[in-house]
């Protein structure tokens, strides 16, 4: 068996690289933090490749260089092979010089050749590789050119000799020297035009237009989700769904007993096929987001999001686990290993659960379509804007009490623009929306069955009096904690509880529970009590997977944590928007008046004193520091 370790630094294509060799189906994105572990494939039946995470260097200890320096140390590695950016050689070969210490024969794929091309870059590869006595093999993974060859270098070099010159001094030394190979085996024609990502990021990253240019992206995504594209998909499913299986079904057992075509109609197919059609919706979220992490946008908002995260306490690289809690909250808790300090990865493992995930979606639009329909984008991008803000105010909270210590600094290689192509585009759509169906024909599925065999029976049997089911006494029994939020009818509160196995299920359990939601739900909830249960949804208590991959990652004080403090800050925003959404828009009492202004001066206050503690203890910019190198809030733009 041959054993390649595969490295590189973030954003090289190394996990493109990976999934052509191995025929894998790994995520690929266009913005850092994409391998978060080492993966495994095969390329050929005797060799083995390792996917290690995207570095920079072995000498910084973060925690994707010590998986990877581990694994080089103790592992049997034949071969190393460095996926390095051709446009980028002079940064991407200091790595080089520190695996060549490791004395593994190695292979560099000289990868984005095309892109180098572009830049003006011509590189002599044969020279490139005697200088440094490494094969070195050109490629365009993107395009899979010179992919095909990797297999006999690999089969060459494995029993070759080598001899690697690892004499290298100190960092400034070791950079001197990269520059020095580089002149002689490349050669840069210096063009009078800058670069389309240049010019697109003079208009993207400017000061005045980016955050407002951000909020106009999300504002299209989400037309495009709910008006557009995924709404119009949405009610075609739900009408086939009516029309070709649920009317049919009905009909075939109009003479069947009662509670089995209750079951079978009421249960499994109402609650199934009340949450199946919102599959497109997610599906088209997803495909919106896919463009943005293969164009390269997503690491602008990460770039952008910086100087925000550090006045919270945090890196800005924390927001990139952040912005994959809008997939889903498990993954997001595992991307915090890639973050430097403890206490930024725990903080930001407690606030990323905050972000809406591709499982509320159903949820919001379920409620949009109903009481915002002329606003459906509109309320969406606040439902999505409430959980950033609220992580970043948790975020401030928690760095100004529990975790206290430096800010690390944060380096962040902005990528080229690119075109995705539609082959990636539809792959890593369906590898984020995949999940929804799994979900639906066995979570959803098993729920479906559970939720109506509590609501069709009691202790003297079946019973077709949903109000004296089992279910409505747990409900009558919960449904004291919500009702000062504006829903507090027991349908609704288990509706709650059960989200707690997967969101989705919140819209099966409406769907059981009320039968025809569009008619039925204007007569339970108010718009105020309707966004109030939108901004509870948003967020509260993550899902049983969440907290178990939280338990997994940081132990159970952690997964405690995260259950009790969302579920409380859930509760104290919904009752904020109950009372000053009474006040607003439905003649609110006097109490709900007097609430309301004591939240907010509350709210105020603690935001006062954290920013207040905060300009004493340090500067909040490097514009007033005496020396740049000594102050935390460096960011890199390279």
């Amino acid at each position: 068996m041959i054993n390649v370790a595969l490295l590189g630094n973030p954003n090289v294509g190394k996990t493109t690289v990976f999934n052509l060799l191995t025929g894998s189906n790994q995520y690929v994105g266009n913005w850092p933090g994409v391998t978060i572990e080492k993966k495994e494939g095969f390329l050929e039946d005797d060799i083995k490749i390792v996917d290690l995470p995207g570095i920079y260097a072995m000498d910084t200890y973060s925690n994707e260089e010590k998986v990877s320096k581990l694994f080089l140390e103790n592992e049997d590695v034949d071969i190393i092979i460095n996926v390095v950016d051709a446009s980028n050689l002079s940064r991407n070969l200091y790595l080089t010089t520190q695996l060549m210490q490791f004395n593994k024969p190695i292979i560099i794929l000289l990868n984005m050749i095309d892109i180098a091309e572009a830049k003006g870059i011509s590189i002599d590869s044969n020279k490139l590789g005697k200088e440094l006595g490494i094969t070195v093999l050109p490629i365009v993974a993107k395009k899979k050119n010179g992919v095909e060859k990797i297999s006999s270098y690999i089969r060459n070099l494995v029993h070759s000799p080598f001899i690697y010159n690892t004499d290298f001094g100190d960092e400034t030394e070791t950079y001197e020297k990269i520059e020095a190979i580089l002149a002689k085996c490349t050669n840069k024609i210096e063009q009078k035009k800058r670069s389309i990502s240049d010019r697109i990021d003079d208009i993207v990253l400017n000061p005045f237009l980016a955050y407002p240019l951000f909020l106009g992206a999300l504002y299209i995504l989400f037309k495009f989700t709910f008006d557009w594209v995924g709404g119009p998909l949405q009610e075609a499913s739900a009408a086939l769904i009516e029309s070709y299986i649920a009317t049919p079904v009905d009909s075939m057992l109009a003479n069947s007993s009662t509670w089995f075509r209750s079951l079978i109609v009421d249960g499994i197919i109402g609650g199934i096929g009340g949450t199946l059609p919102f599959f497109p919706l997610i599906l088209t979220l997803f495909f919106g987001i896919s463009i943005f992490e293969d164009s390269g946008y997503m690491s602008r908002t990460a770039f952008l999001m910086d100087k925000v995260m550090r006045k919270v306490g945090l890196s800005g690289k924390a927001f990139i686990p952040m912005v994959m809690g809008m997939g889903c909250s498990s993954p997001a808790i595992m991307a915090t290993r890639t973050l430097e300090s403890e206490k930024d990865r725990k903080v930001t493992a407690l606030i990323a659960p905050l972000m809406t995930c591709g499982a509320k979606l159903p949820i919001y639009a379920l409620f949009v379509s109903i009481f915002f329909p002329d606003n459906a984008a509109l309320v969406t991008v606040s439902l999505y804007l409430v959980g950033i803000v609220v992580a970043i105010l948790v975020a401030l909270f928690l760095n100004k009490t529990s975790f206290r210590s430096d800010i690390e600094p944060f380096i962040l290689e902005l990528p080229e623009y690119r075109v995705p192509t539609l082959s990636a585009l539809l792959k890593n759509t369906w590898n984020k929306s995949k999940g929804f169906l799994v979900k639906v024909v066995t979570v959803m599925f098993a729920m479906s069955v559970v939720i109506w065999t509590l609501s069709s029976f009691n202790f003297n049997g079946f019973t077709e009096n949903i109000n004296q089911s089992f279910l409505a006494y747990i409900g009558k029994f919960v449904s004291p904690i919500f009702s000062p939020l504006g829903f507090g009818d027991w349908r609704a509160s288990v509706a709650i509880i059960t989200g707690l196995g997967a969101k989705e299920i919140v819209v099966n359990t409406l769907n059981i529970l009320y039968g025809n939601l569009e008619v039925v739900l204007p007569t339970v909830f108010t718009g105020v009590s309707a966004y109030s249960f939108l901004i509870f949804s948003a967020l509260y208590t993550p899902c049983i997977a969440a907290l178990a991959t939280m338990r997994k990652e940081y132990g159970n004080k952690m997964m405690i944590i995260s259950f009790l403090y969302q579920f409380a800050l859930a509760w104290f925003a919904a009752l904020i928007v109950k009372c000053v959404g009474g006040v607003l828009f439905m003649n609110g009492s006097v109490v709900e008046l007097l609430i309301a202004g004591t939240i907010a001066v509350v709210a105020i206050f603690i935001l006062y004193r954290s920013f207040k503690s905060k300009a004493k203890s340090g500067c909040s910019s490097c514009s007033g520091c005496p020396s740049s190198n000594s102050c935390p809030s460096v960011s890199e733009n390279k």
